[in-house]
């Protein structure tokens, strides 16, 4: 009884000591509910339980990639967003969506989404929160984060699909006769 105790203890003390996962910073796979391994977040340097900025690339149910923004704010992730990726300035809009995520961004050319995969640093704000400052996403990690989360989105061939494999005489290894 008392290593019960003990441990119903620890786990009361470290769950109140750690961040909450979904908005730890960094990159690191999505907990939250329905995620699984299809997504991986990435939340900004100074992220909090309350006040949280992160990005979020997802294995849609169709396949398709999606990025998104889960945040904090009170109004809600759609809408426009500025951006400055590796020195380079962008506004994106952010539309809601159905899902765990406050909105799905328009990446139709896959700027965002190469930004994220190959980029060193990202800087993002809601248009409509001038006064508030550029929430910091370092992208350390994110390549590796975003692979094992679109590892899962390619869709896989049926047997009727694949390709029959070359027919090879073995008998000439290497083109030399035996």
């Amino acid at each position: 009884m008392r290593s019960h105790s003990a441990k119903v203890l620890s786990l009361i003390l470290f769950s109140l000591a750690a961040p909450a996962l979904a908005q730890a910073p960094g990159w690191h796979y999505s907990p939250l509910p329905g995620e699984g391994d299809r997504a991986s977040l990435g939340c900004a340097r100074h992220s909090t339980p309350t006040d949280f900025t992160c990005l979020a690339v997802r294995c849609e149910a169709d396949f398709s990639v999606g990025v998104h923004i889960h945040d904090s704010r009170a109004g809600g992730g759609a809408g426009a967003w500025l951006m400055t990726a590796d020195r380079e300035d962008r506004t994106m809009m952010a539309r809601a969506g159905e899902g765990p995520y406050g909105a799905r961004f328009d990446d139709e050319s896959g700027w965002l989404l190469d930004r994220l995969r190959h980029g060193t640093f990202i800087y993002l704000r809601h248009e409509d929160d001038s006064e508030a400052g550029f929430a910091y996403i370092d992208l350390a990690g994110s390549f590796r984060a975003i692979a094992e989360a679109l590892y899962w989105c390619a869709p896989r061939a049926g047997a009727d699909e694949q390709n029959t494999g070359p027919d090879v005489d073995a008998a000439e290894p290497n083109g030399e006769k035996q």
